[in-house]
């Protein structure tokens, strides 16, 4: 799929993305979602399926509070509070531990919610706002919103698929 470039175009990348995915993590057997055999964020790390849904939940809900932020006249501190751009493997290890003791059925219910808050958020704002000016360095709102749902929502899939063919 094509990089978005505008509001619909970027609507239909996260819906149909996050259909995809969320399939698959549904098909995860109950009994595999804790085992740490996924390759991490971190480089020489492994990760369990739970926690690819932690990074996810992670970076969409860190996605709504930046545009809170925006949206309440508040200057956004990207990526996270407390973390530089080339400390994405250190959030990444943040939020796994941050959702370790969500039960696998309401983490995939709080991924669900999270990208449907971003959906309603993206449906507010207008053409001009999400694509027509910088919001981050050069990157438009509706870029910066894209990096962080439905490119992260097509690279677990891969990298479930890849990982649910040696589970037989």
């Amino acid at each position: 799929m094509a990089v978005p470039t505008n509001k619909d175009e970027l609507l239909k990348a996260i819906d149909a993305n996050f259909d995809k995915l969320i399939k698959e993590l549904r098909a995860v057997p109950l009994s595999l979602v804790d085992e740490r055999s996924l390759e991490g964020h971190a480089k020489g790390t492994q990760m369990s399926v739970a926690n690819l849904a932690a990074y996810l939940v992670g970076w969409n809900e860190l996605v709504l509070k930046w545009l809170d932020q925006d949206a309440a006249g508040e200057p956004v501190d990207f990526p996270e509070t407390g973390f530089k751009w080339n400390e994405l493997g250190r959030l990444a290890q943040k939020f796994y531990r941050d959702h370790e003791i969500v039960p696998w059925p309401q983490l995939l219910d709080r991924l669900v919610a999270a990208k449907d808050r971003i959906v309603l958020q993206i449906e507010t704002h207008s053409e001009h706002e999400l694509y027509g000016t910088p919001w981050y360095g050069k990157w438009t709102m509706g870029r910066m919103i894209q990096f962080n749902t439905a490119s992260p929502y097509a690279n677990a899939r891969s990298r479930l698929r890849k990982w649910m063919k040696t589970k037989g």
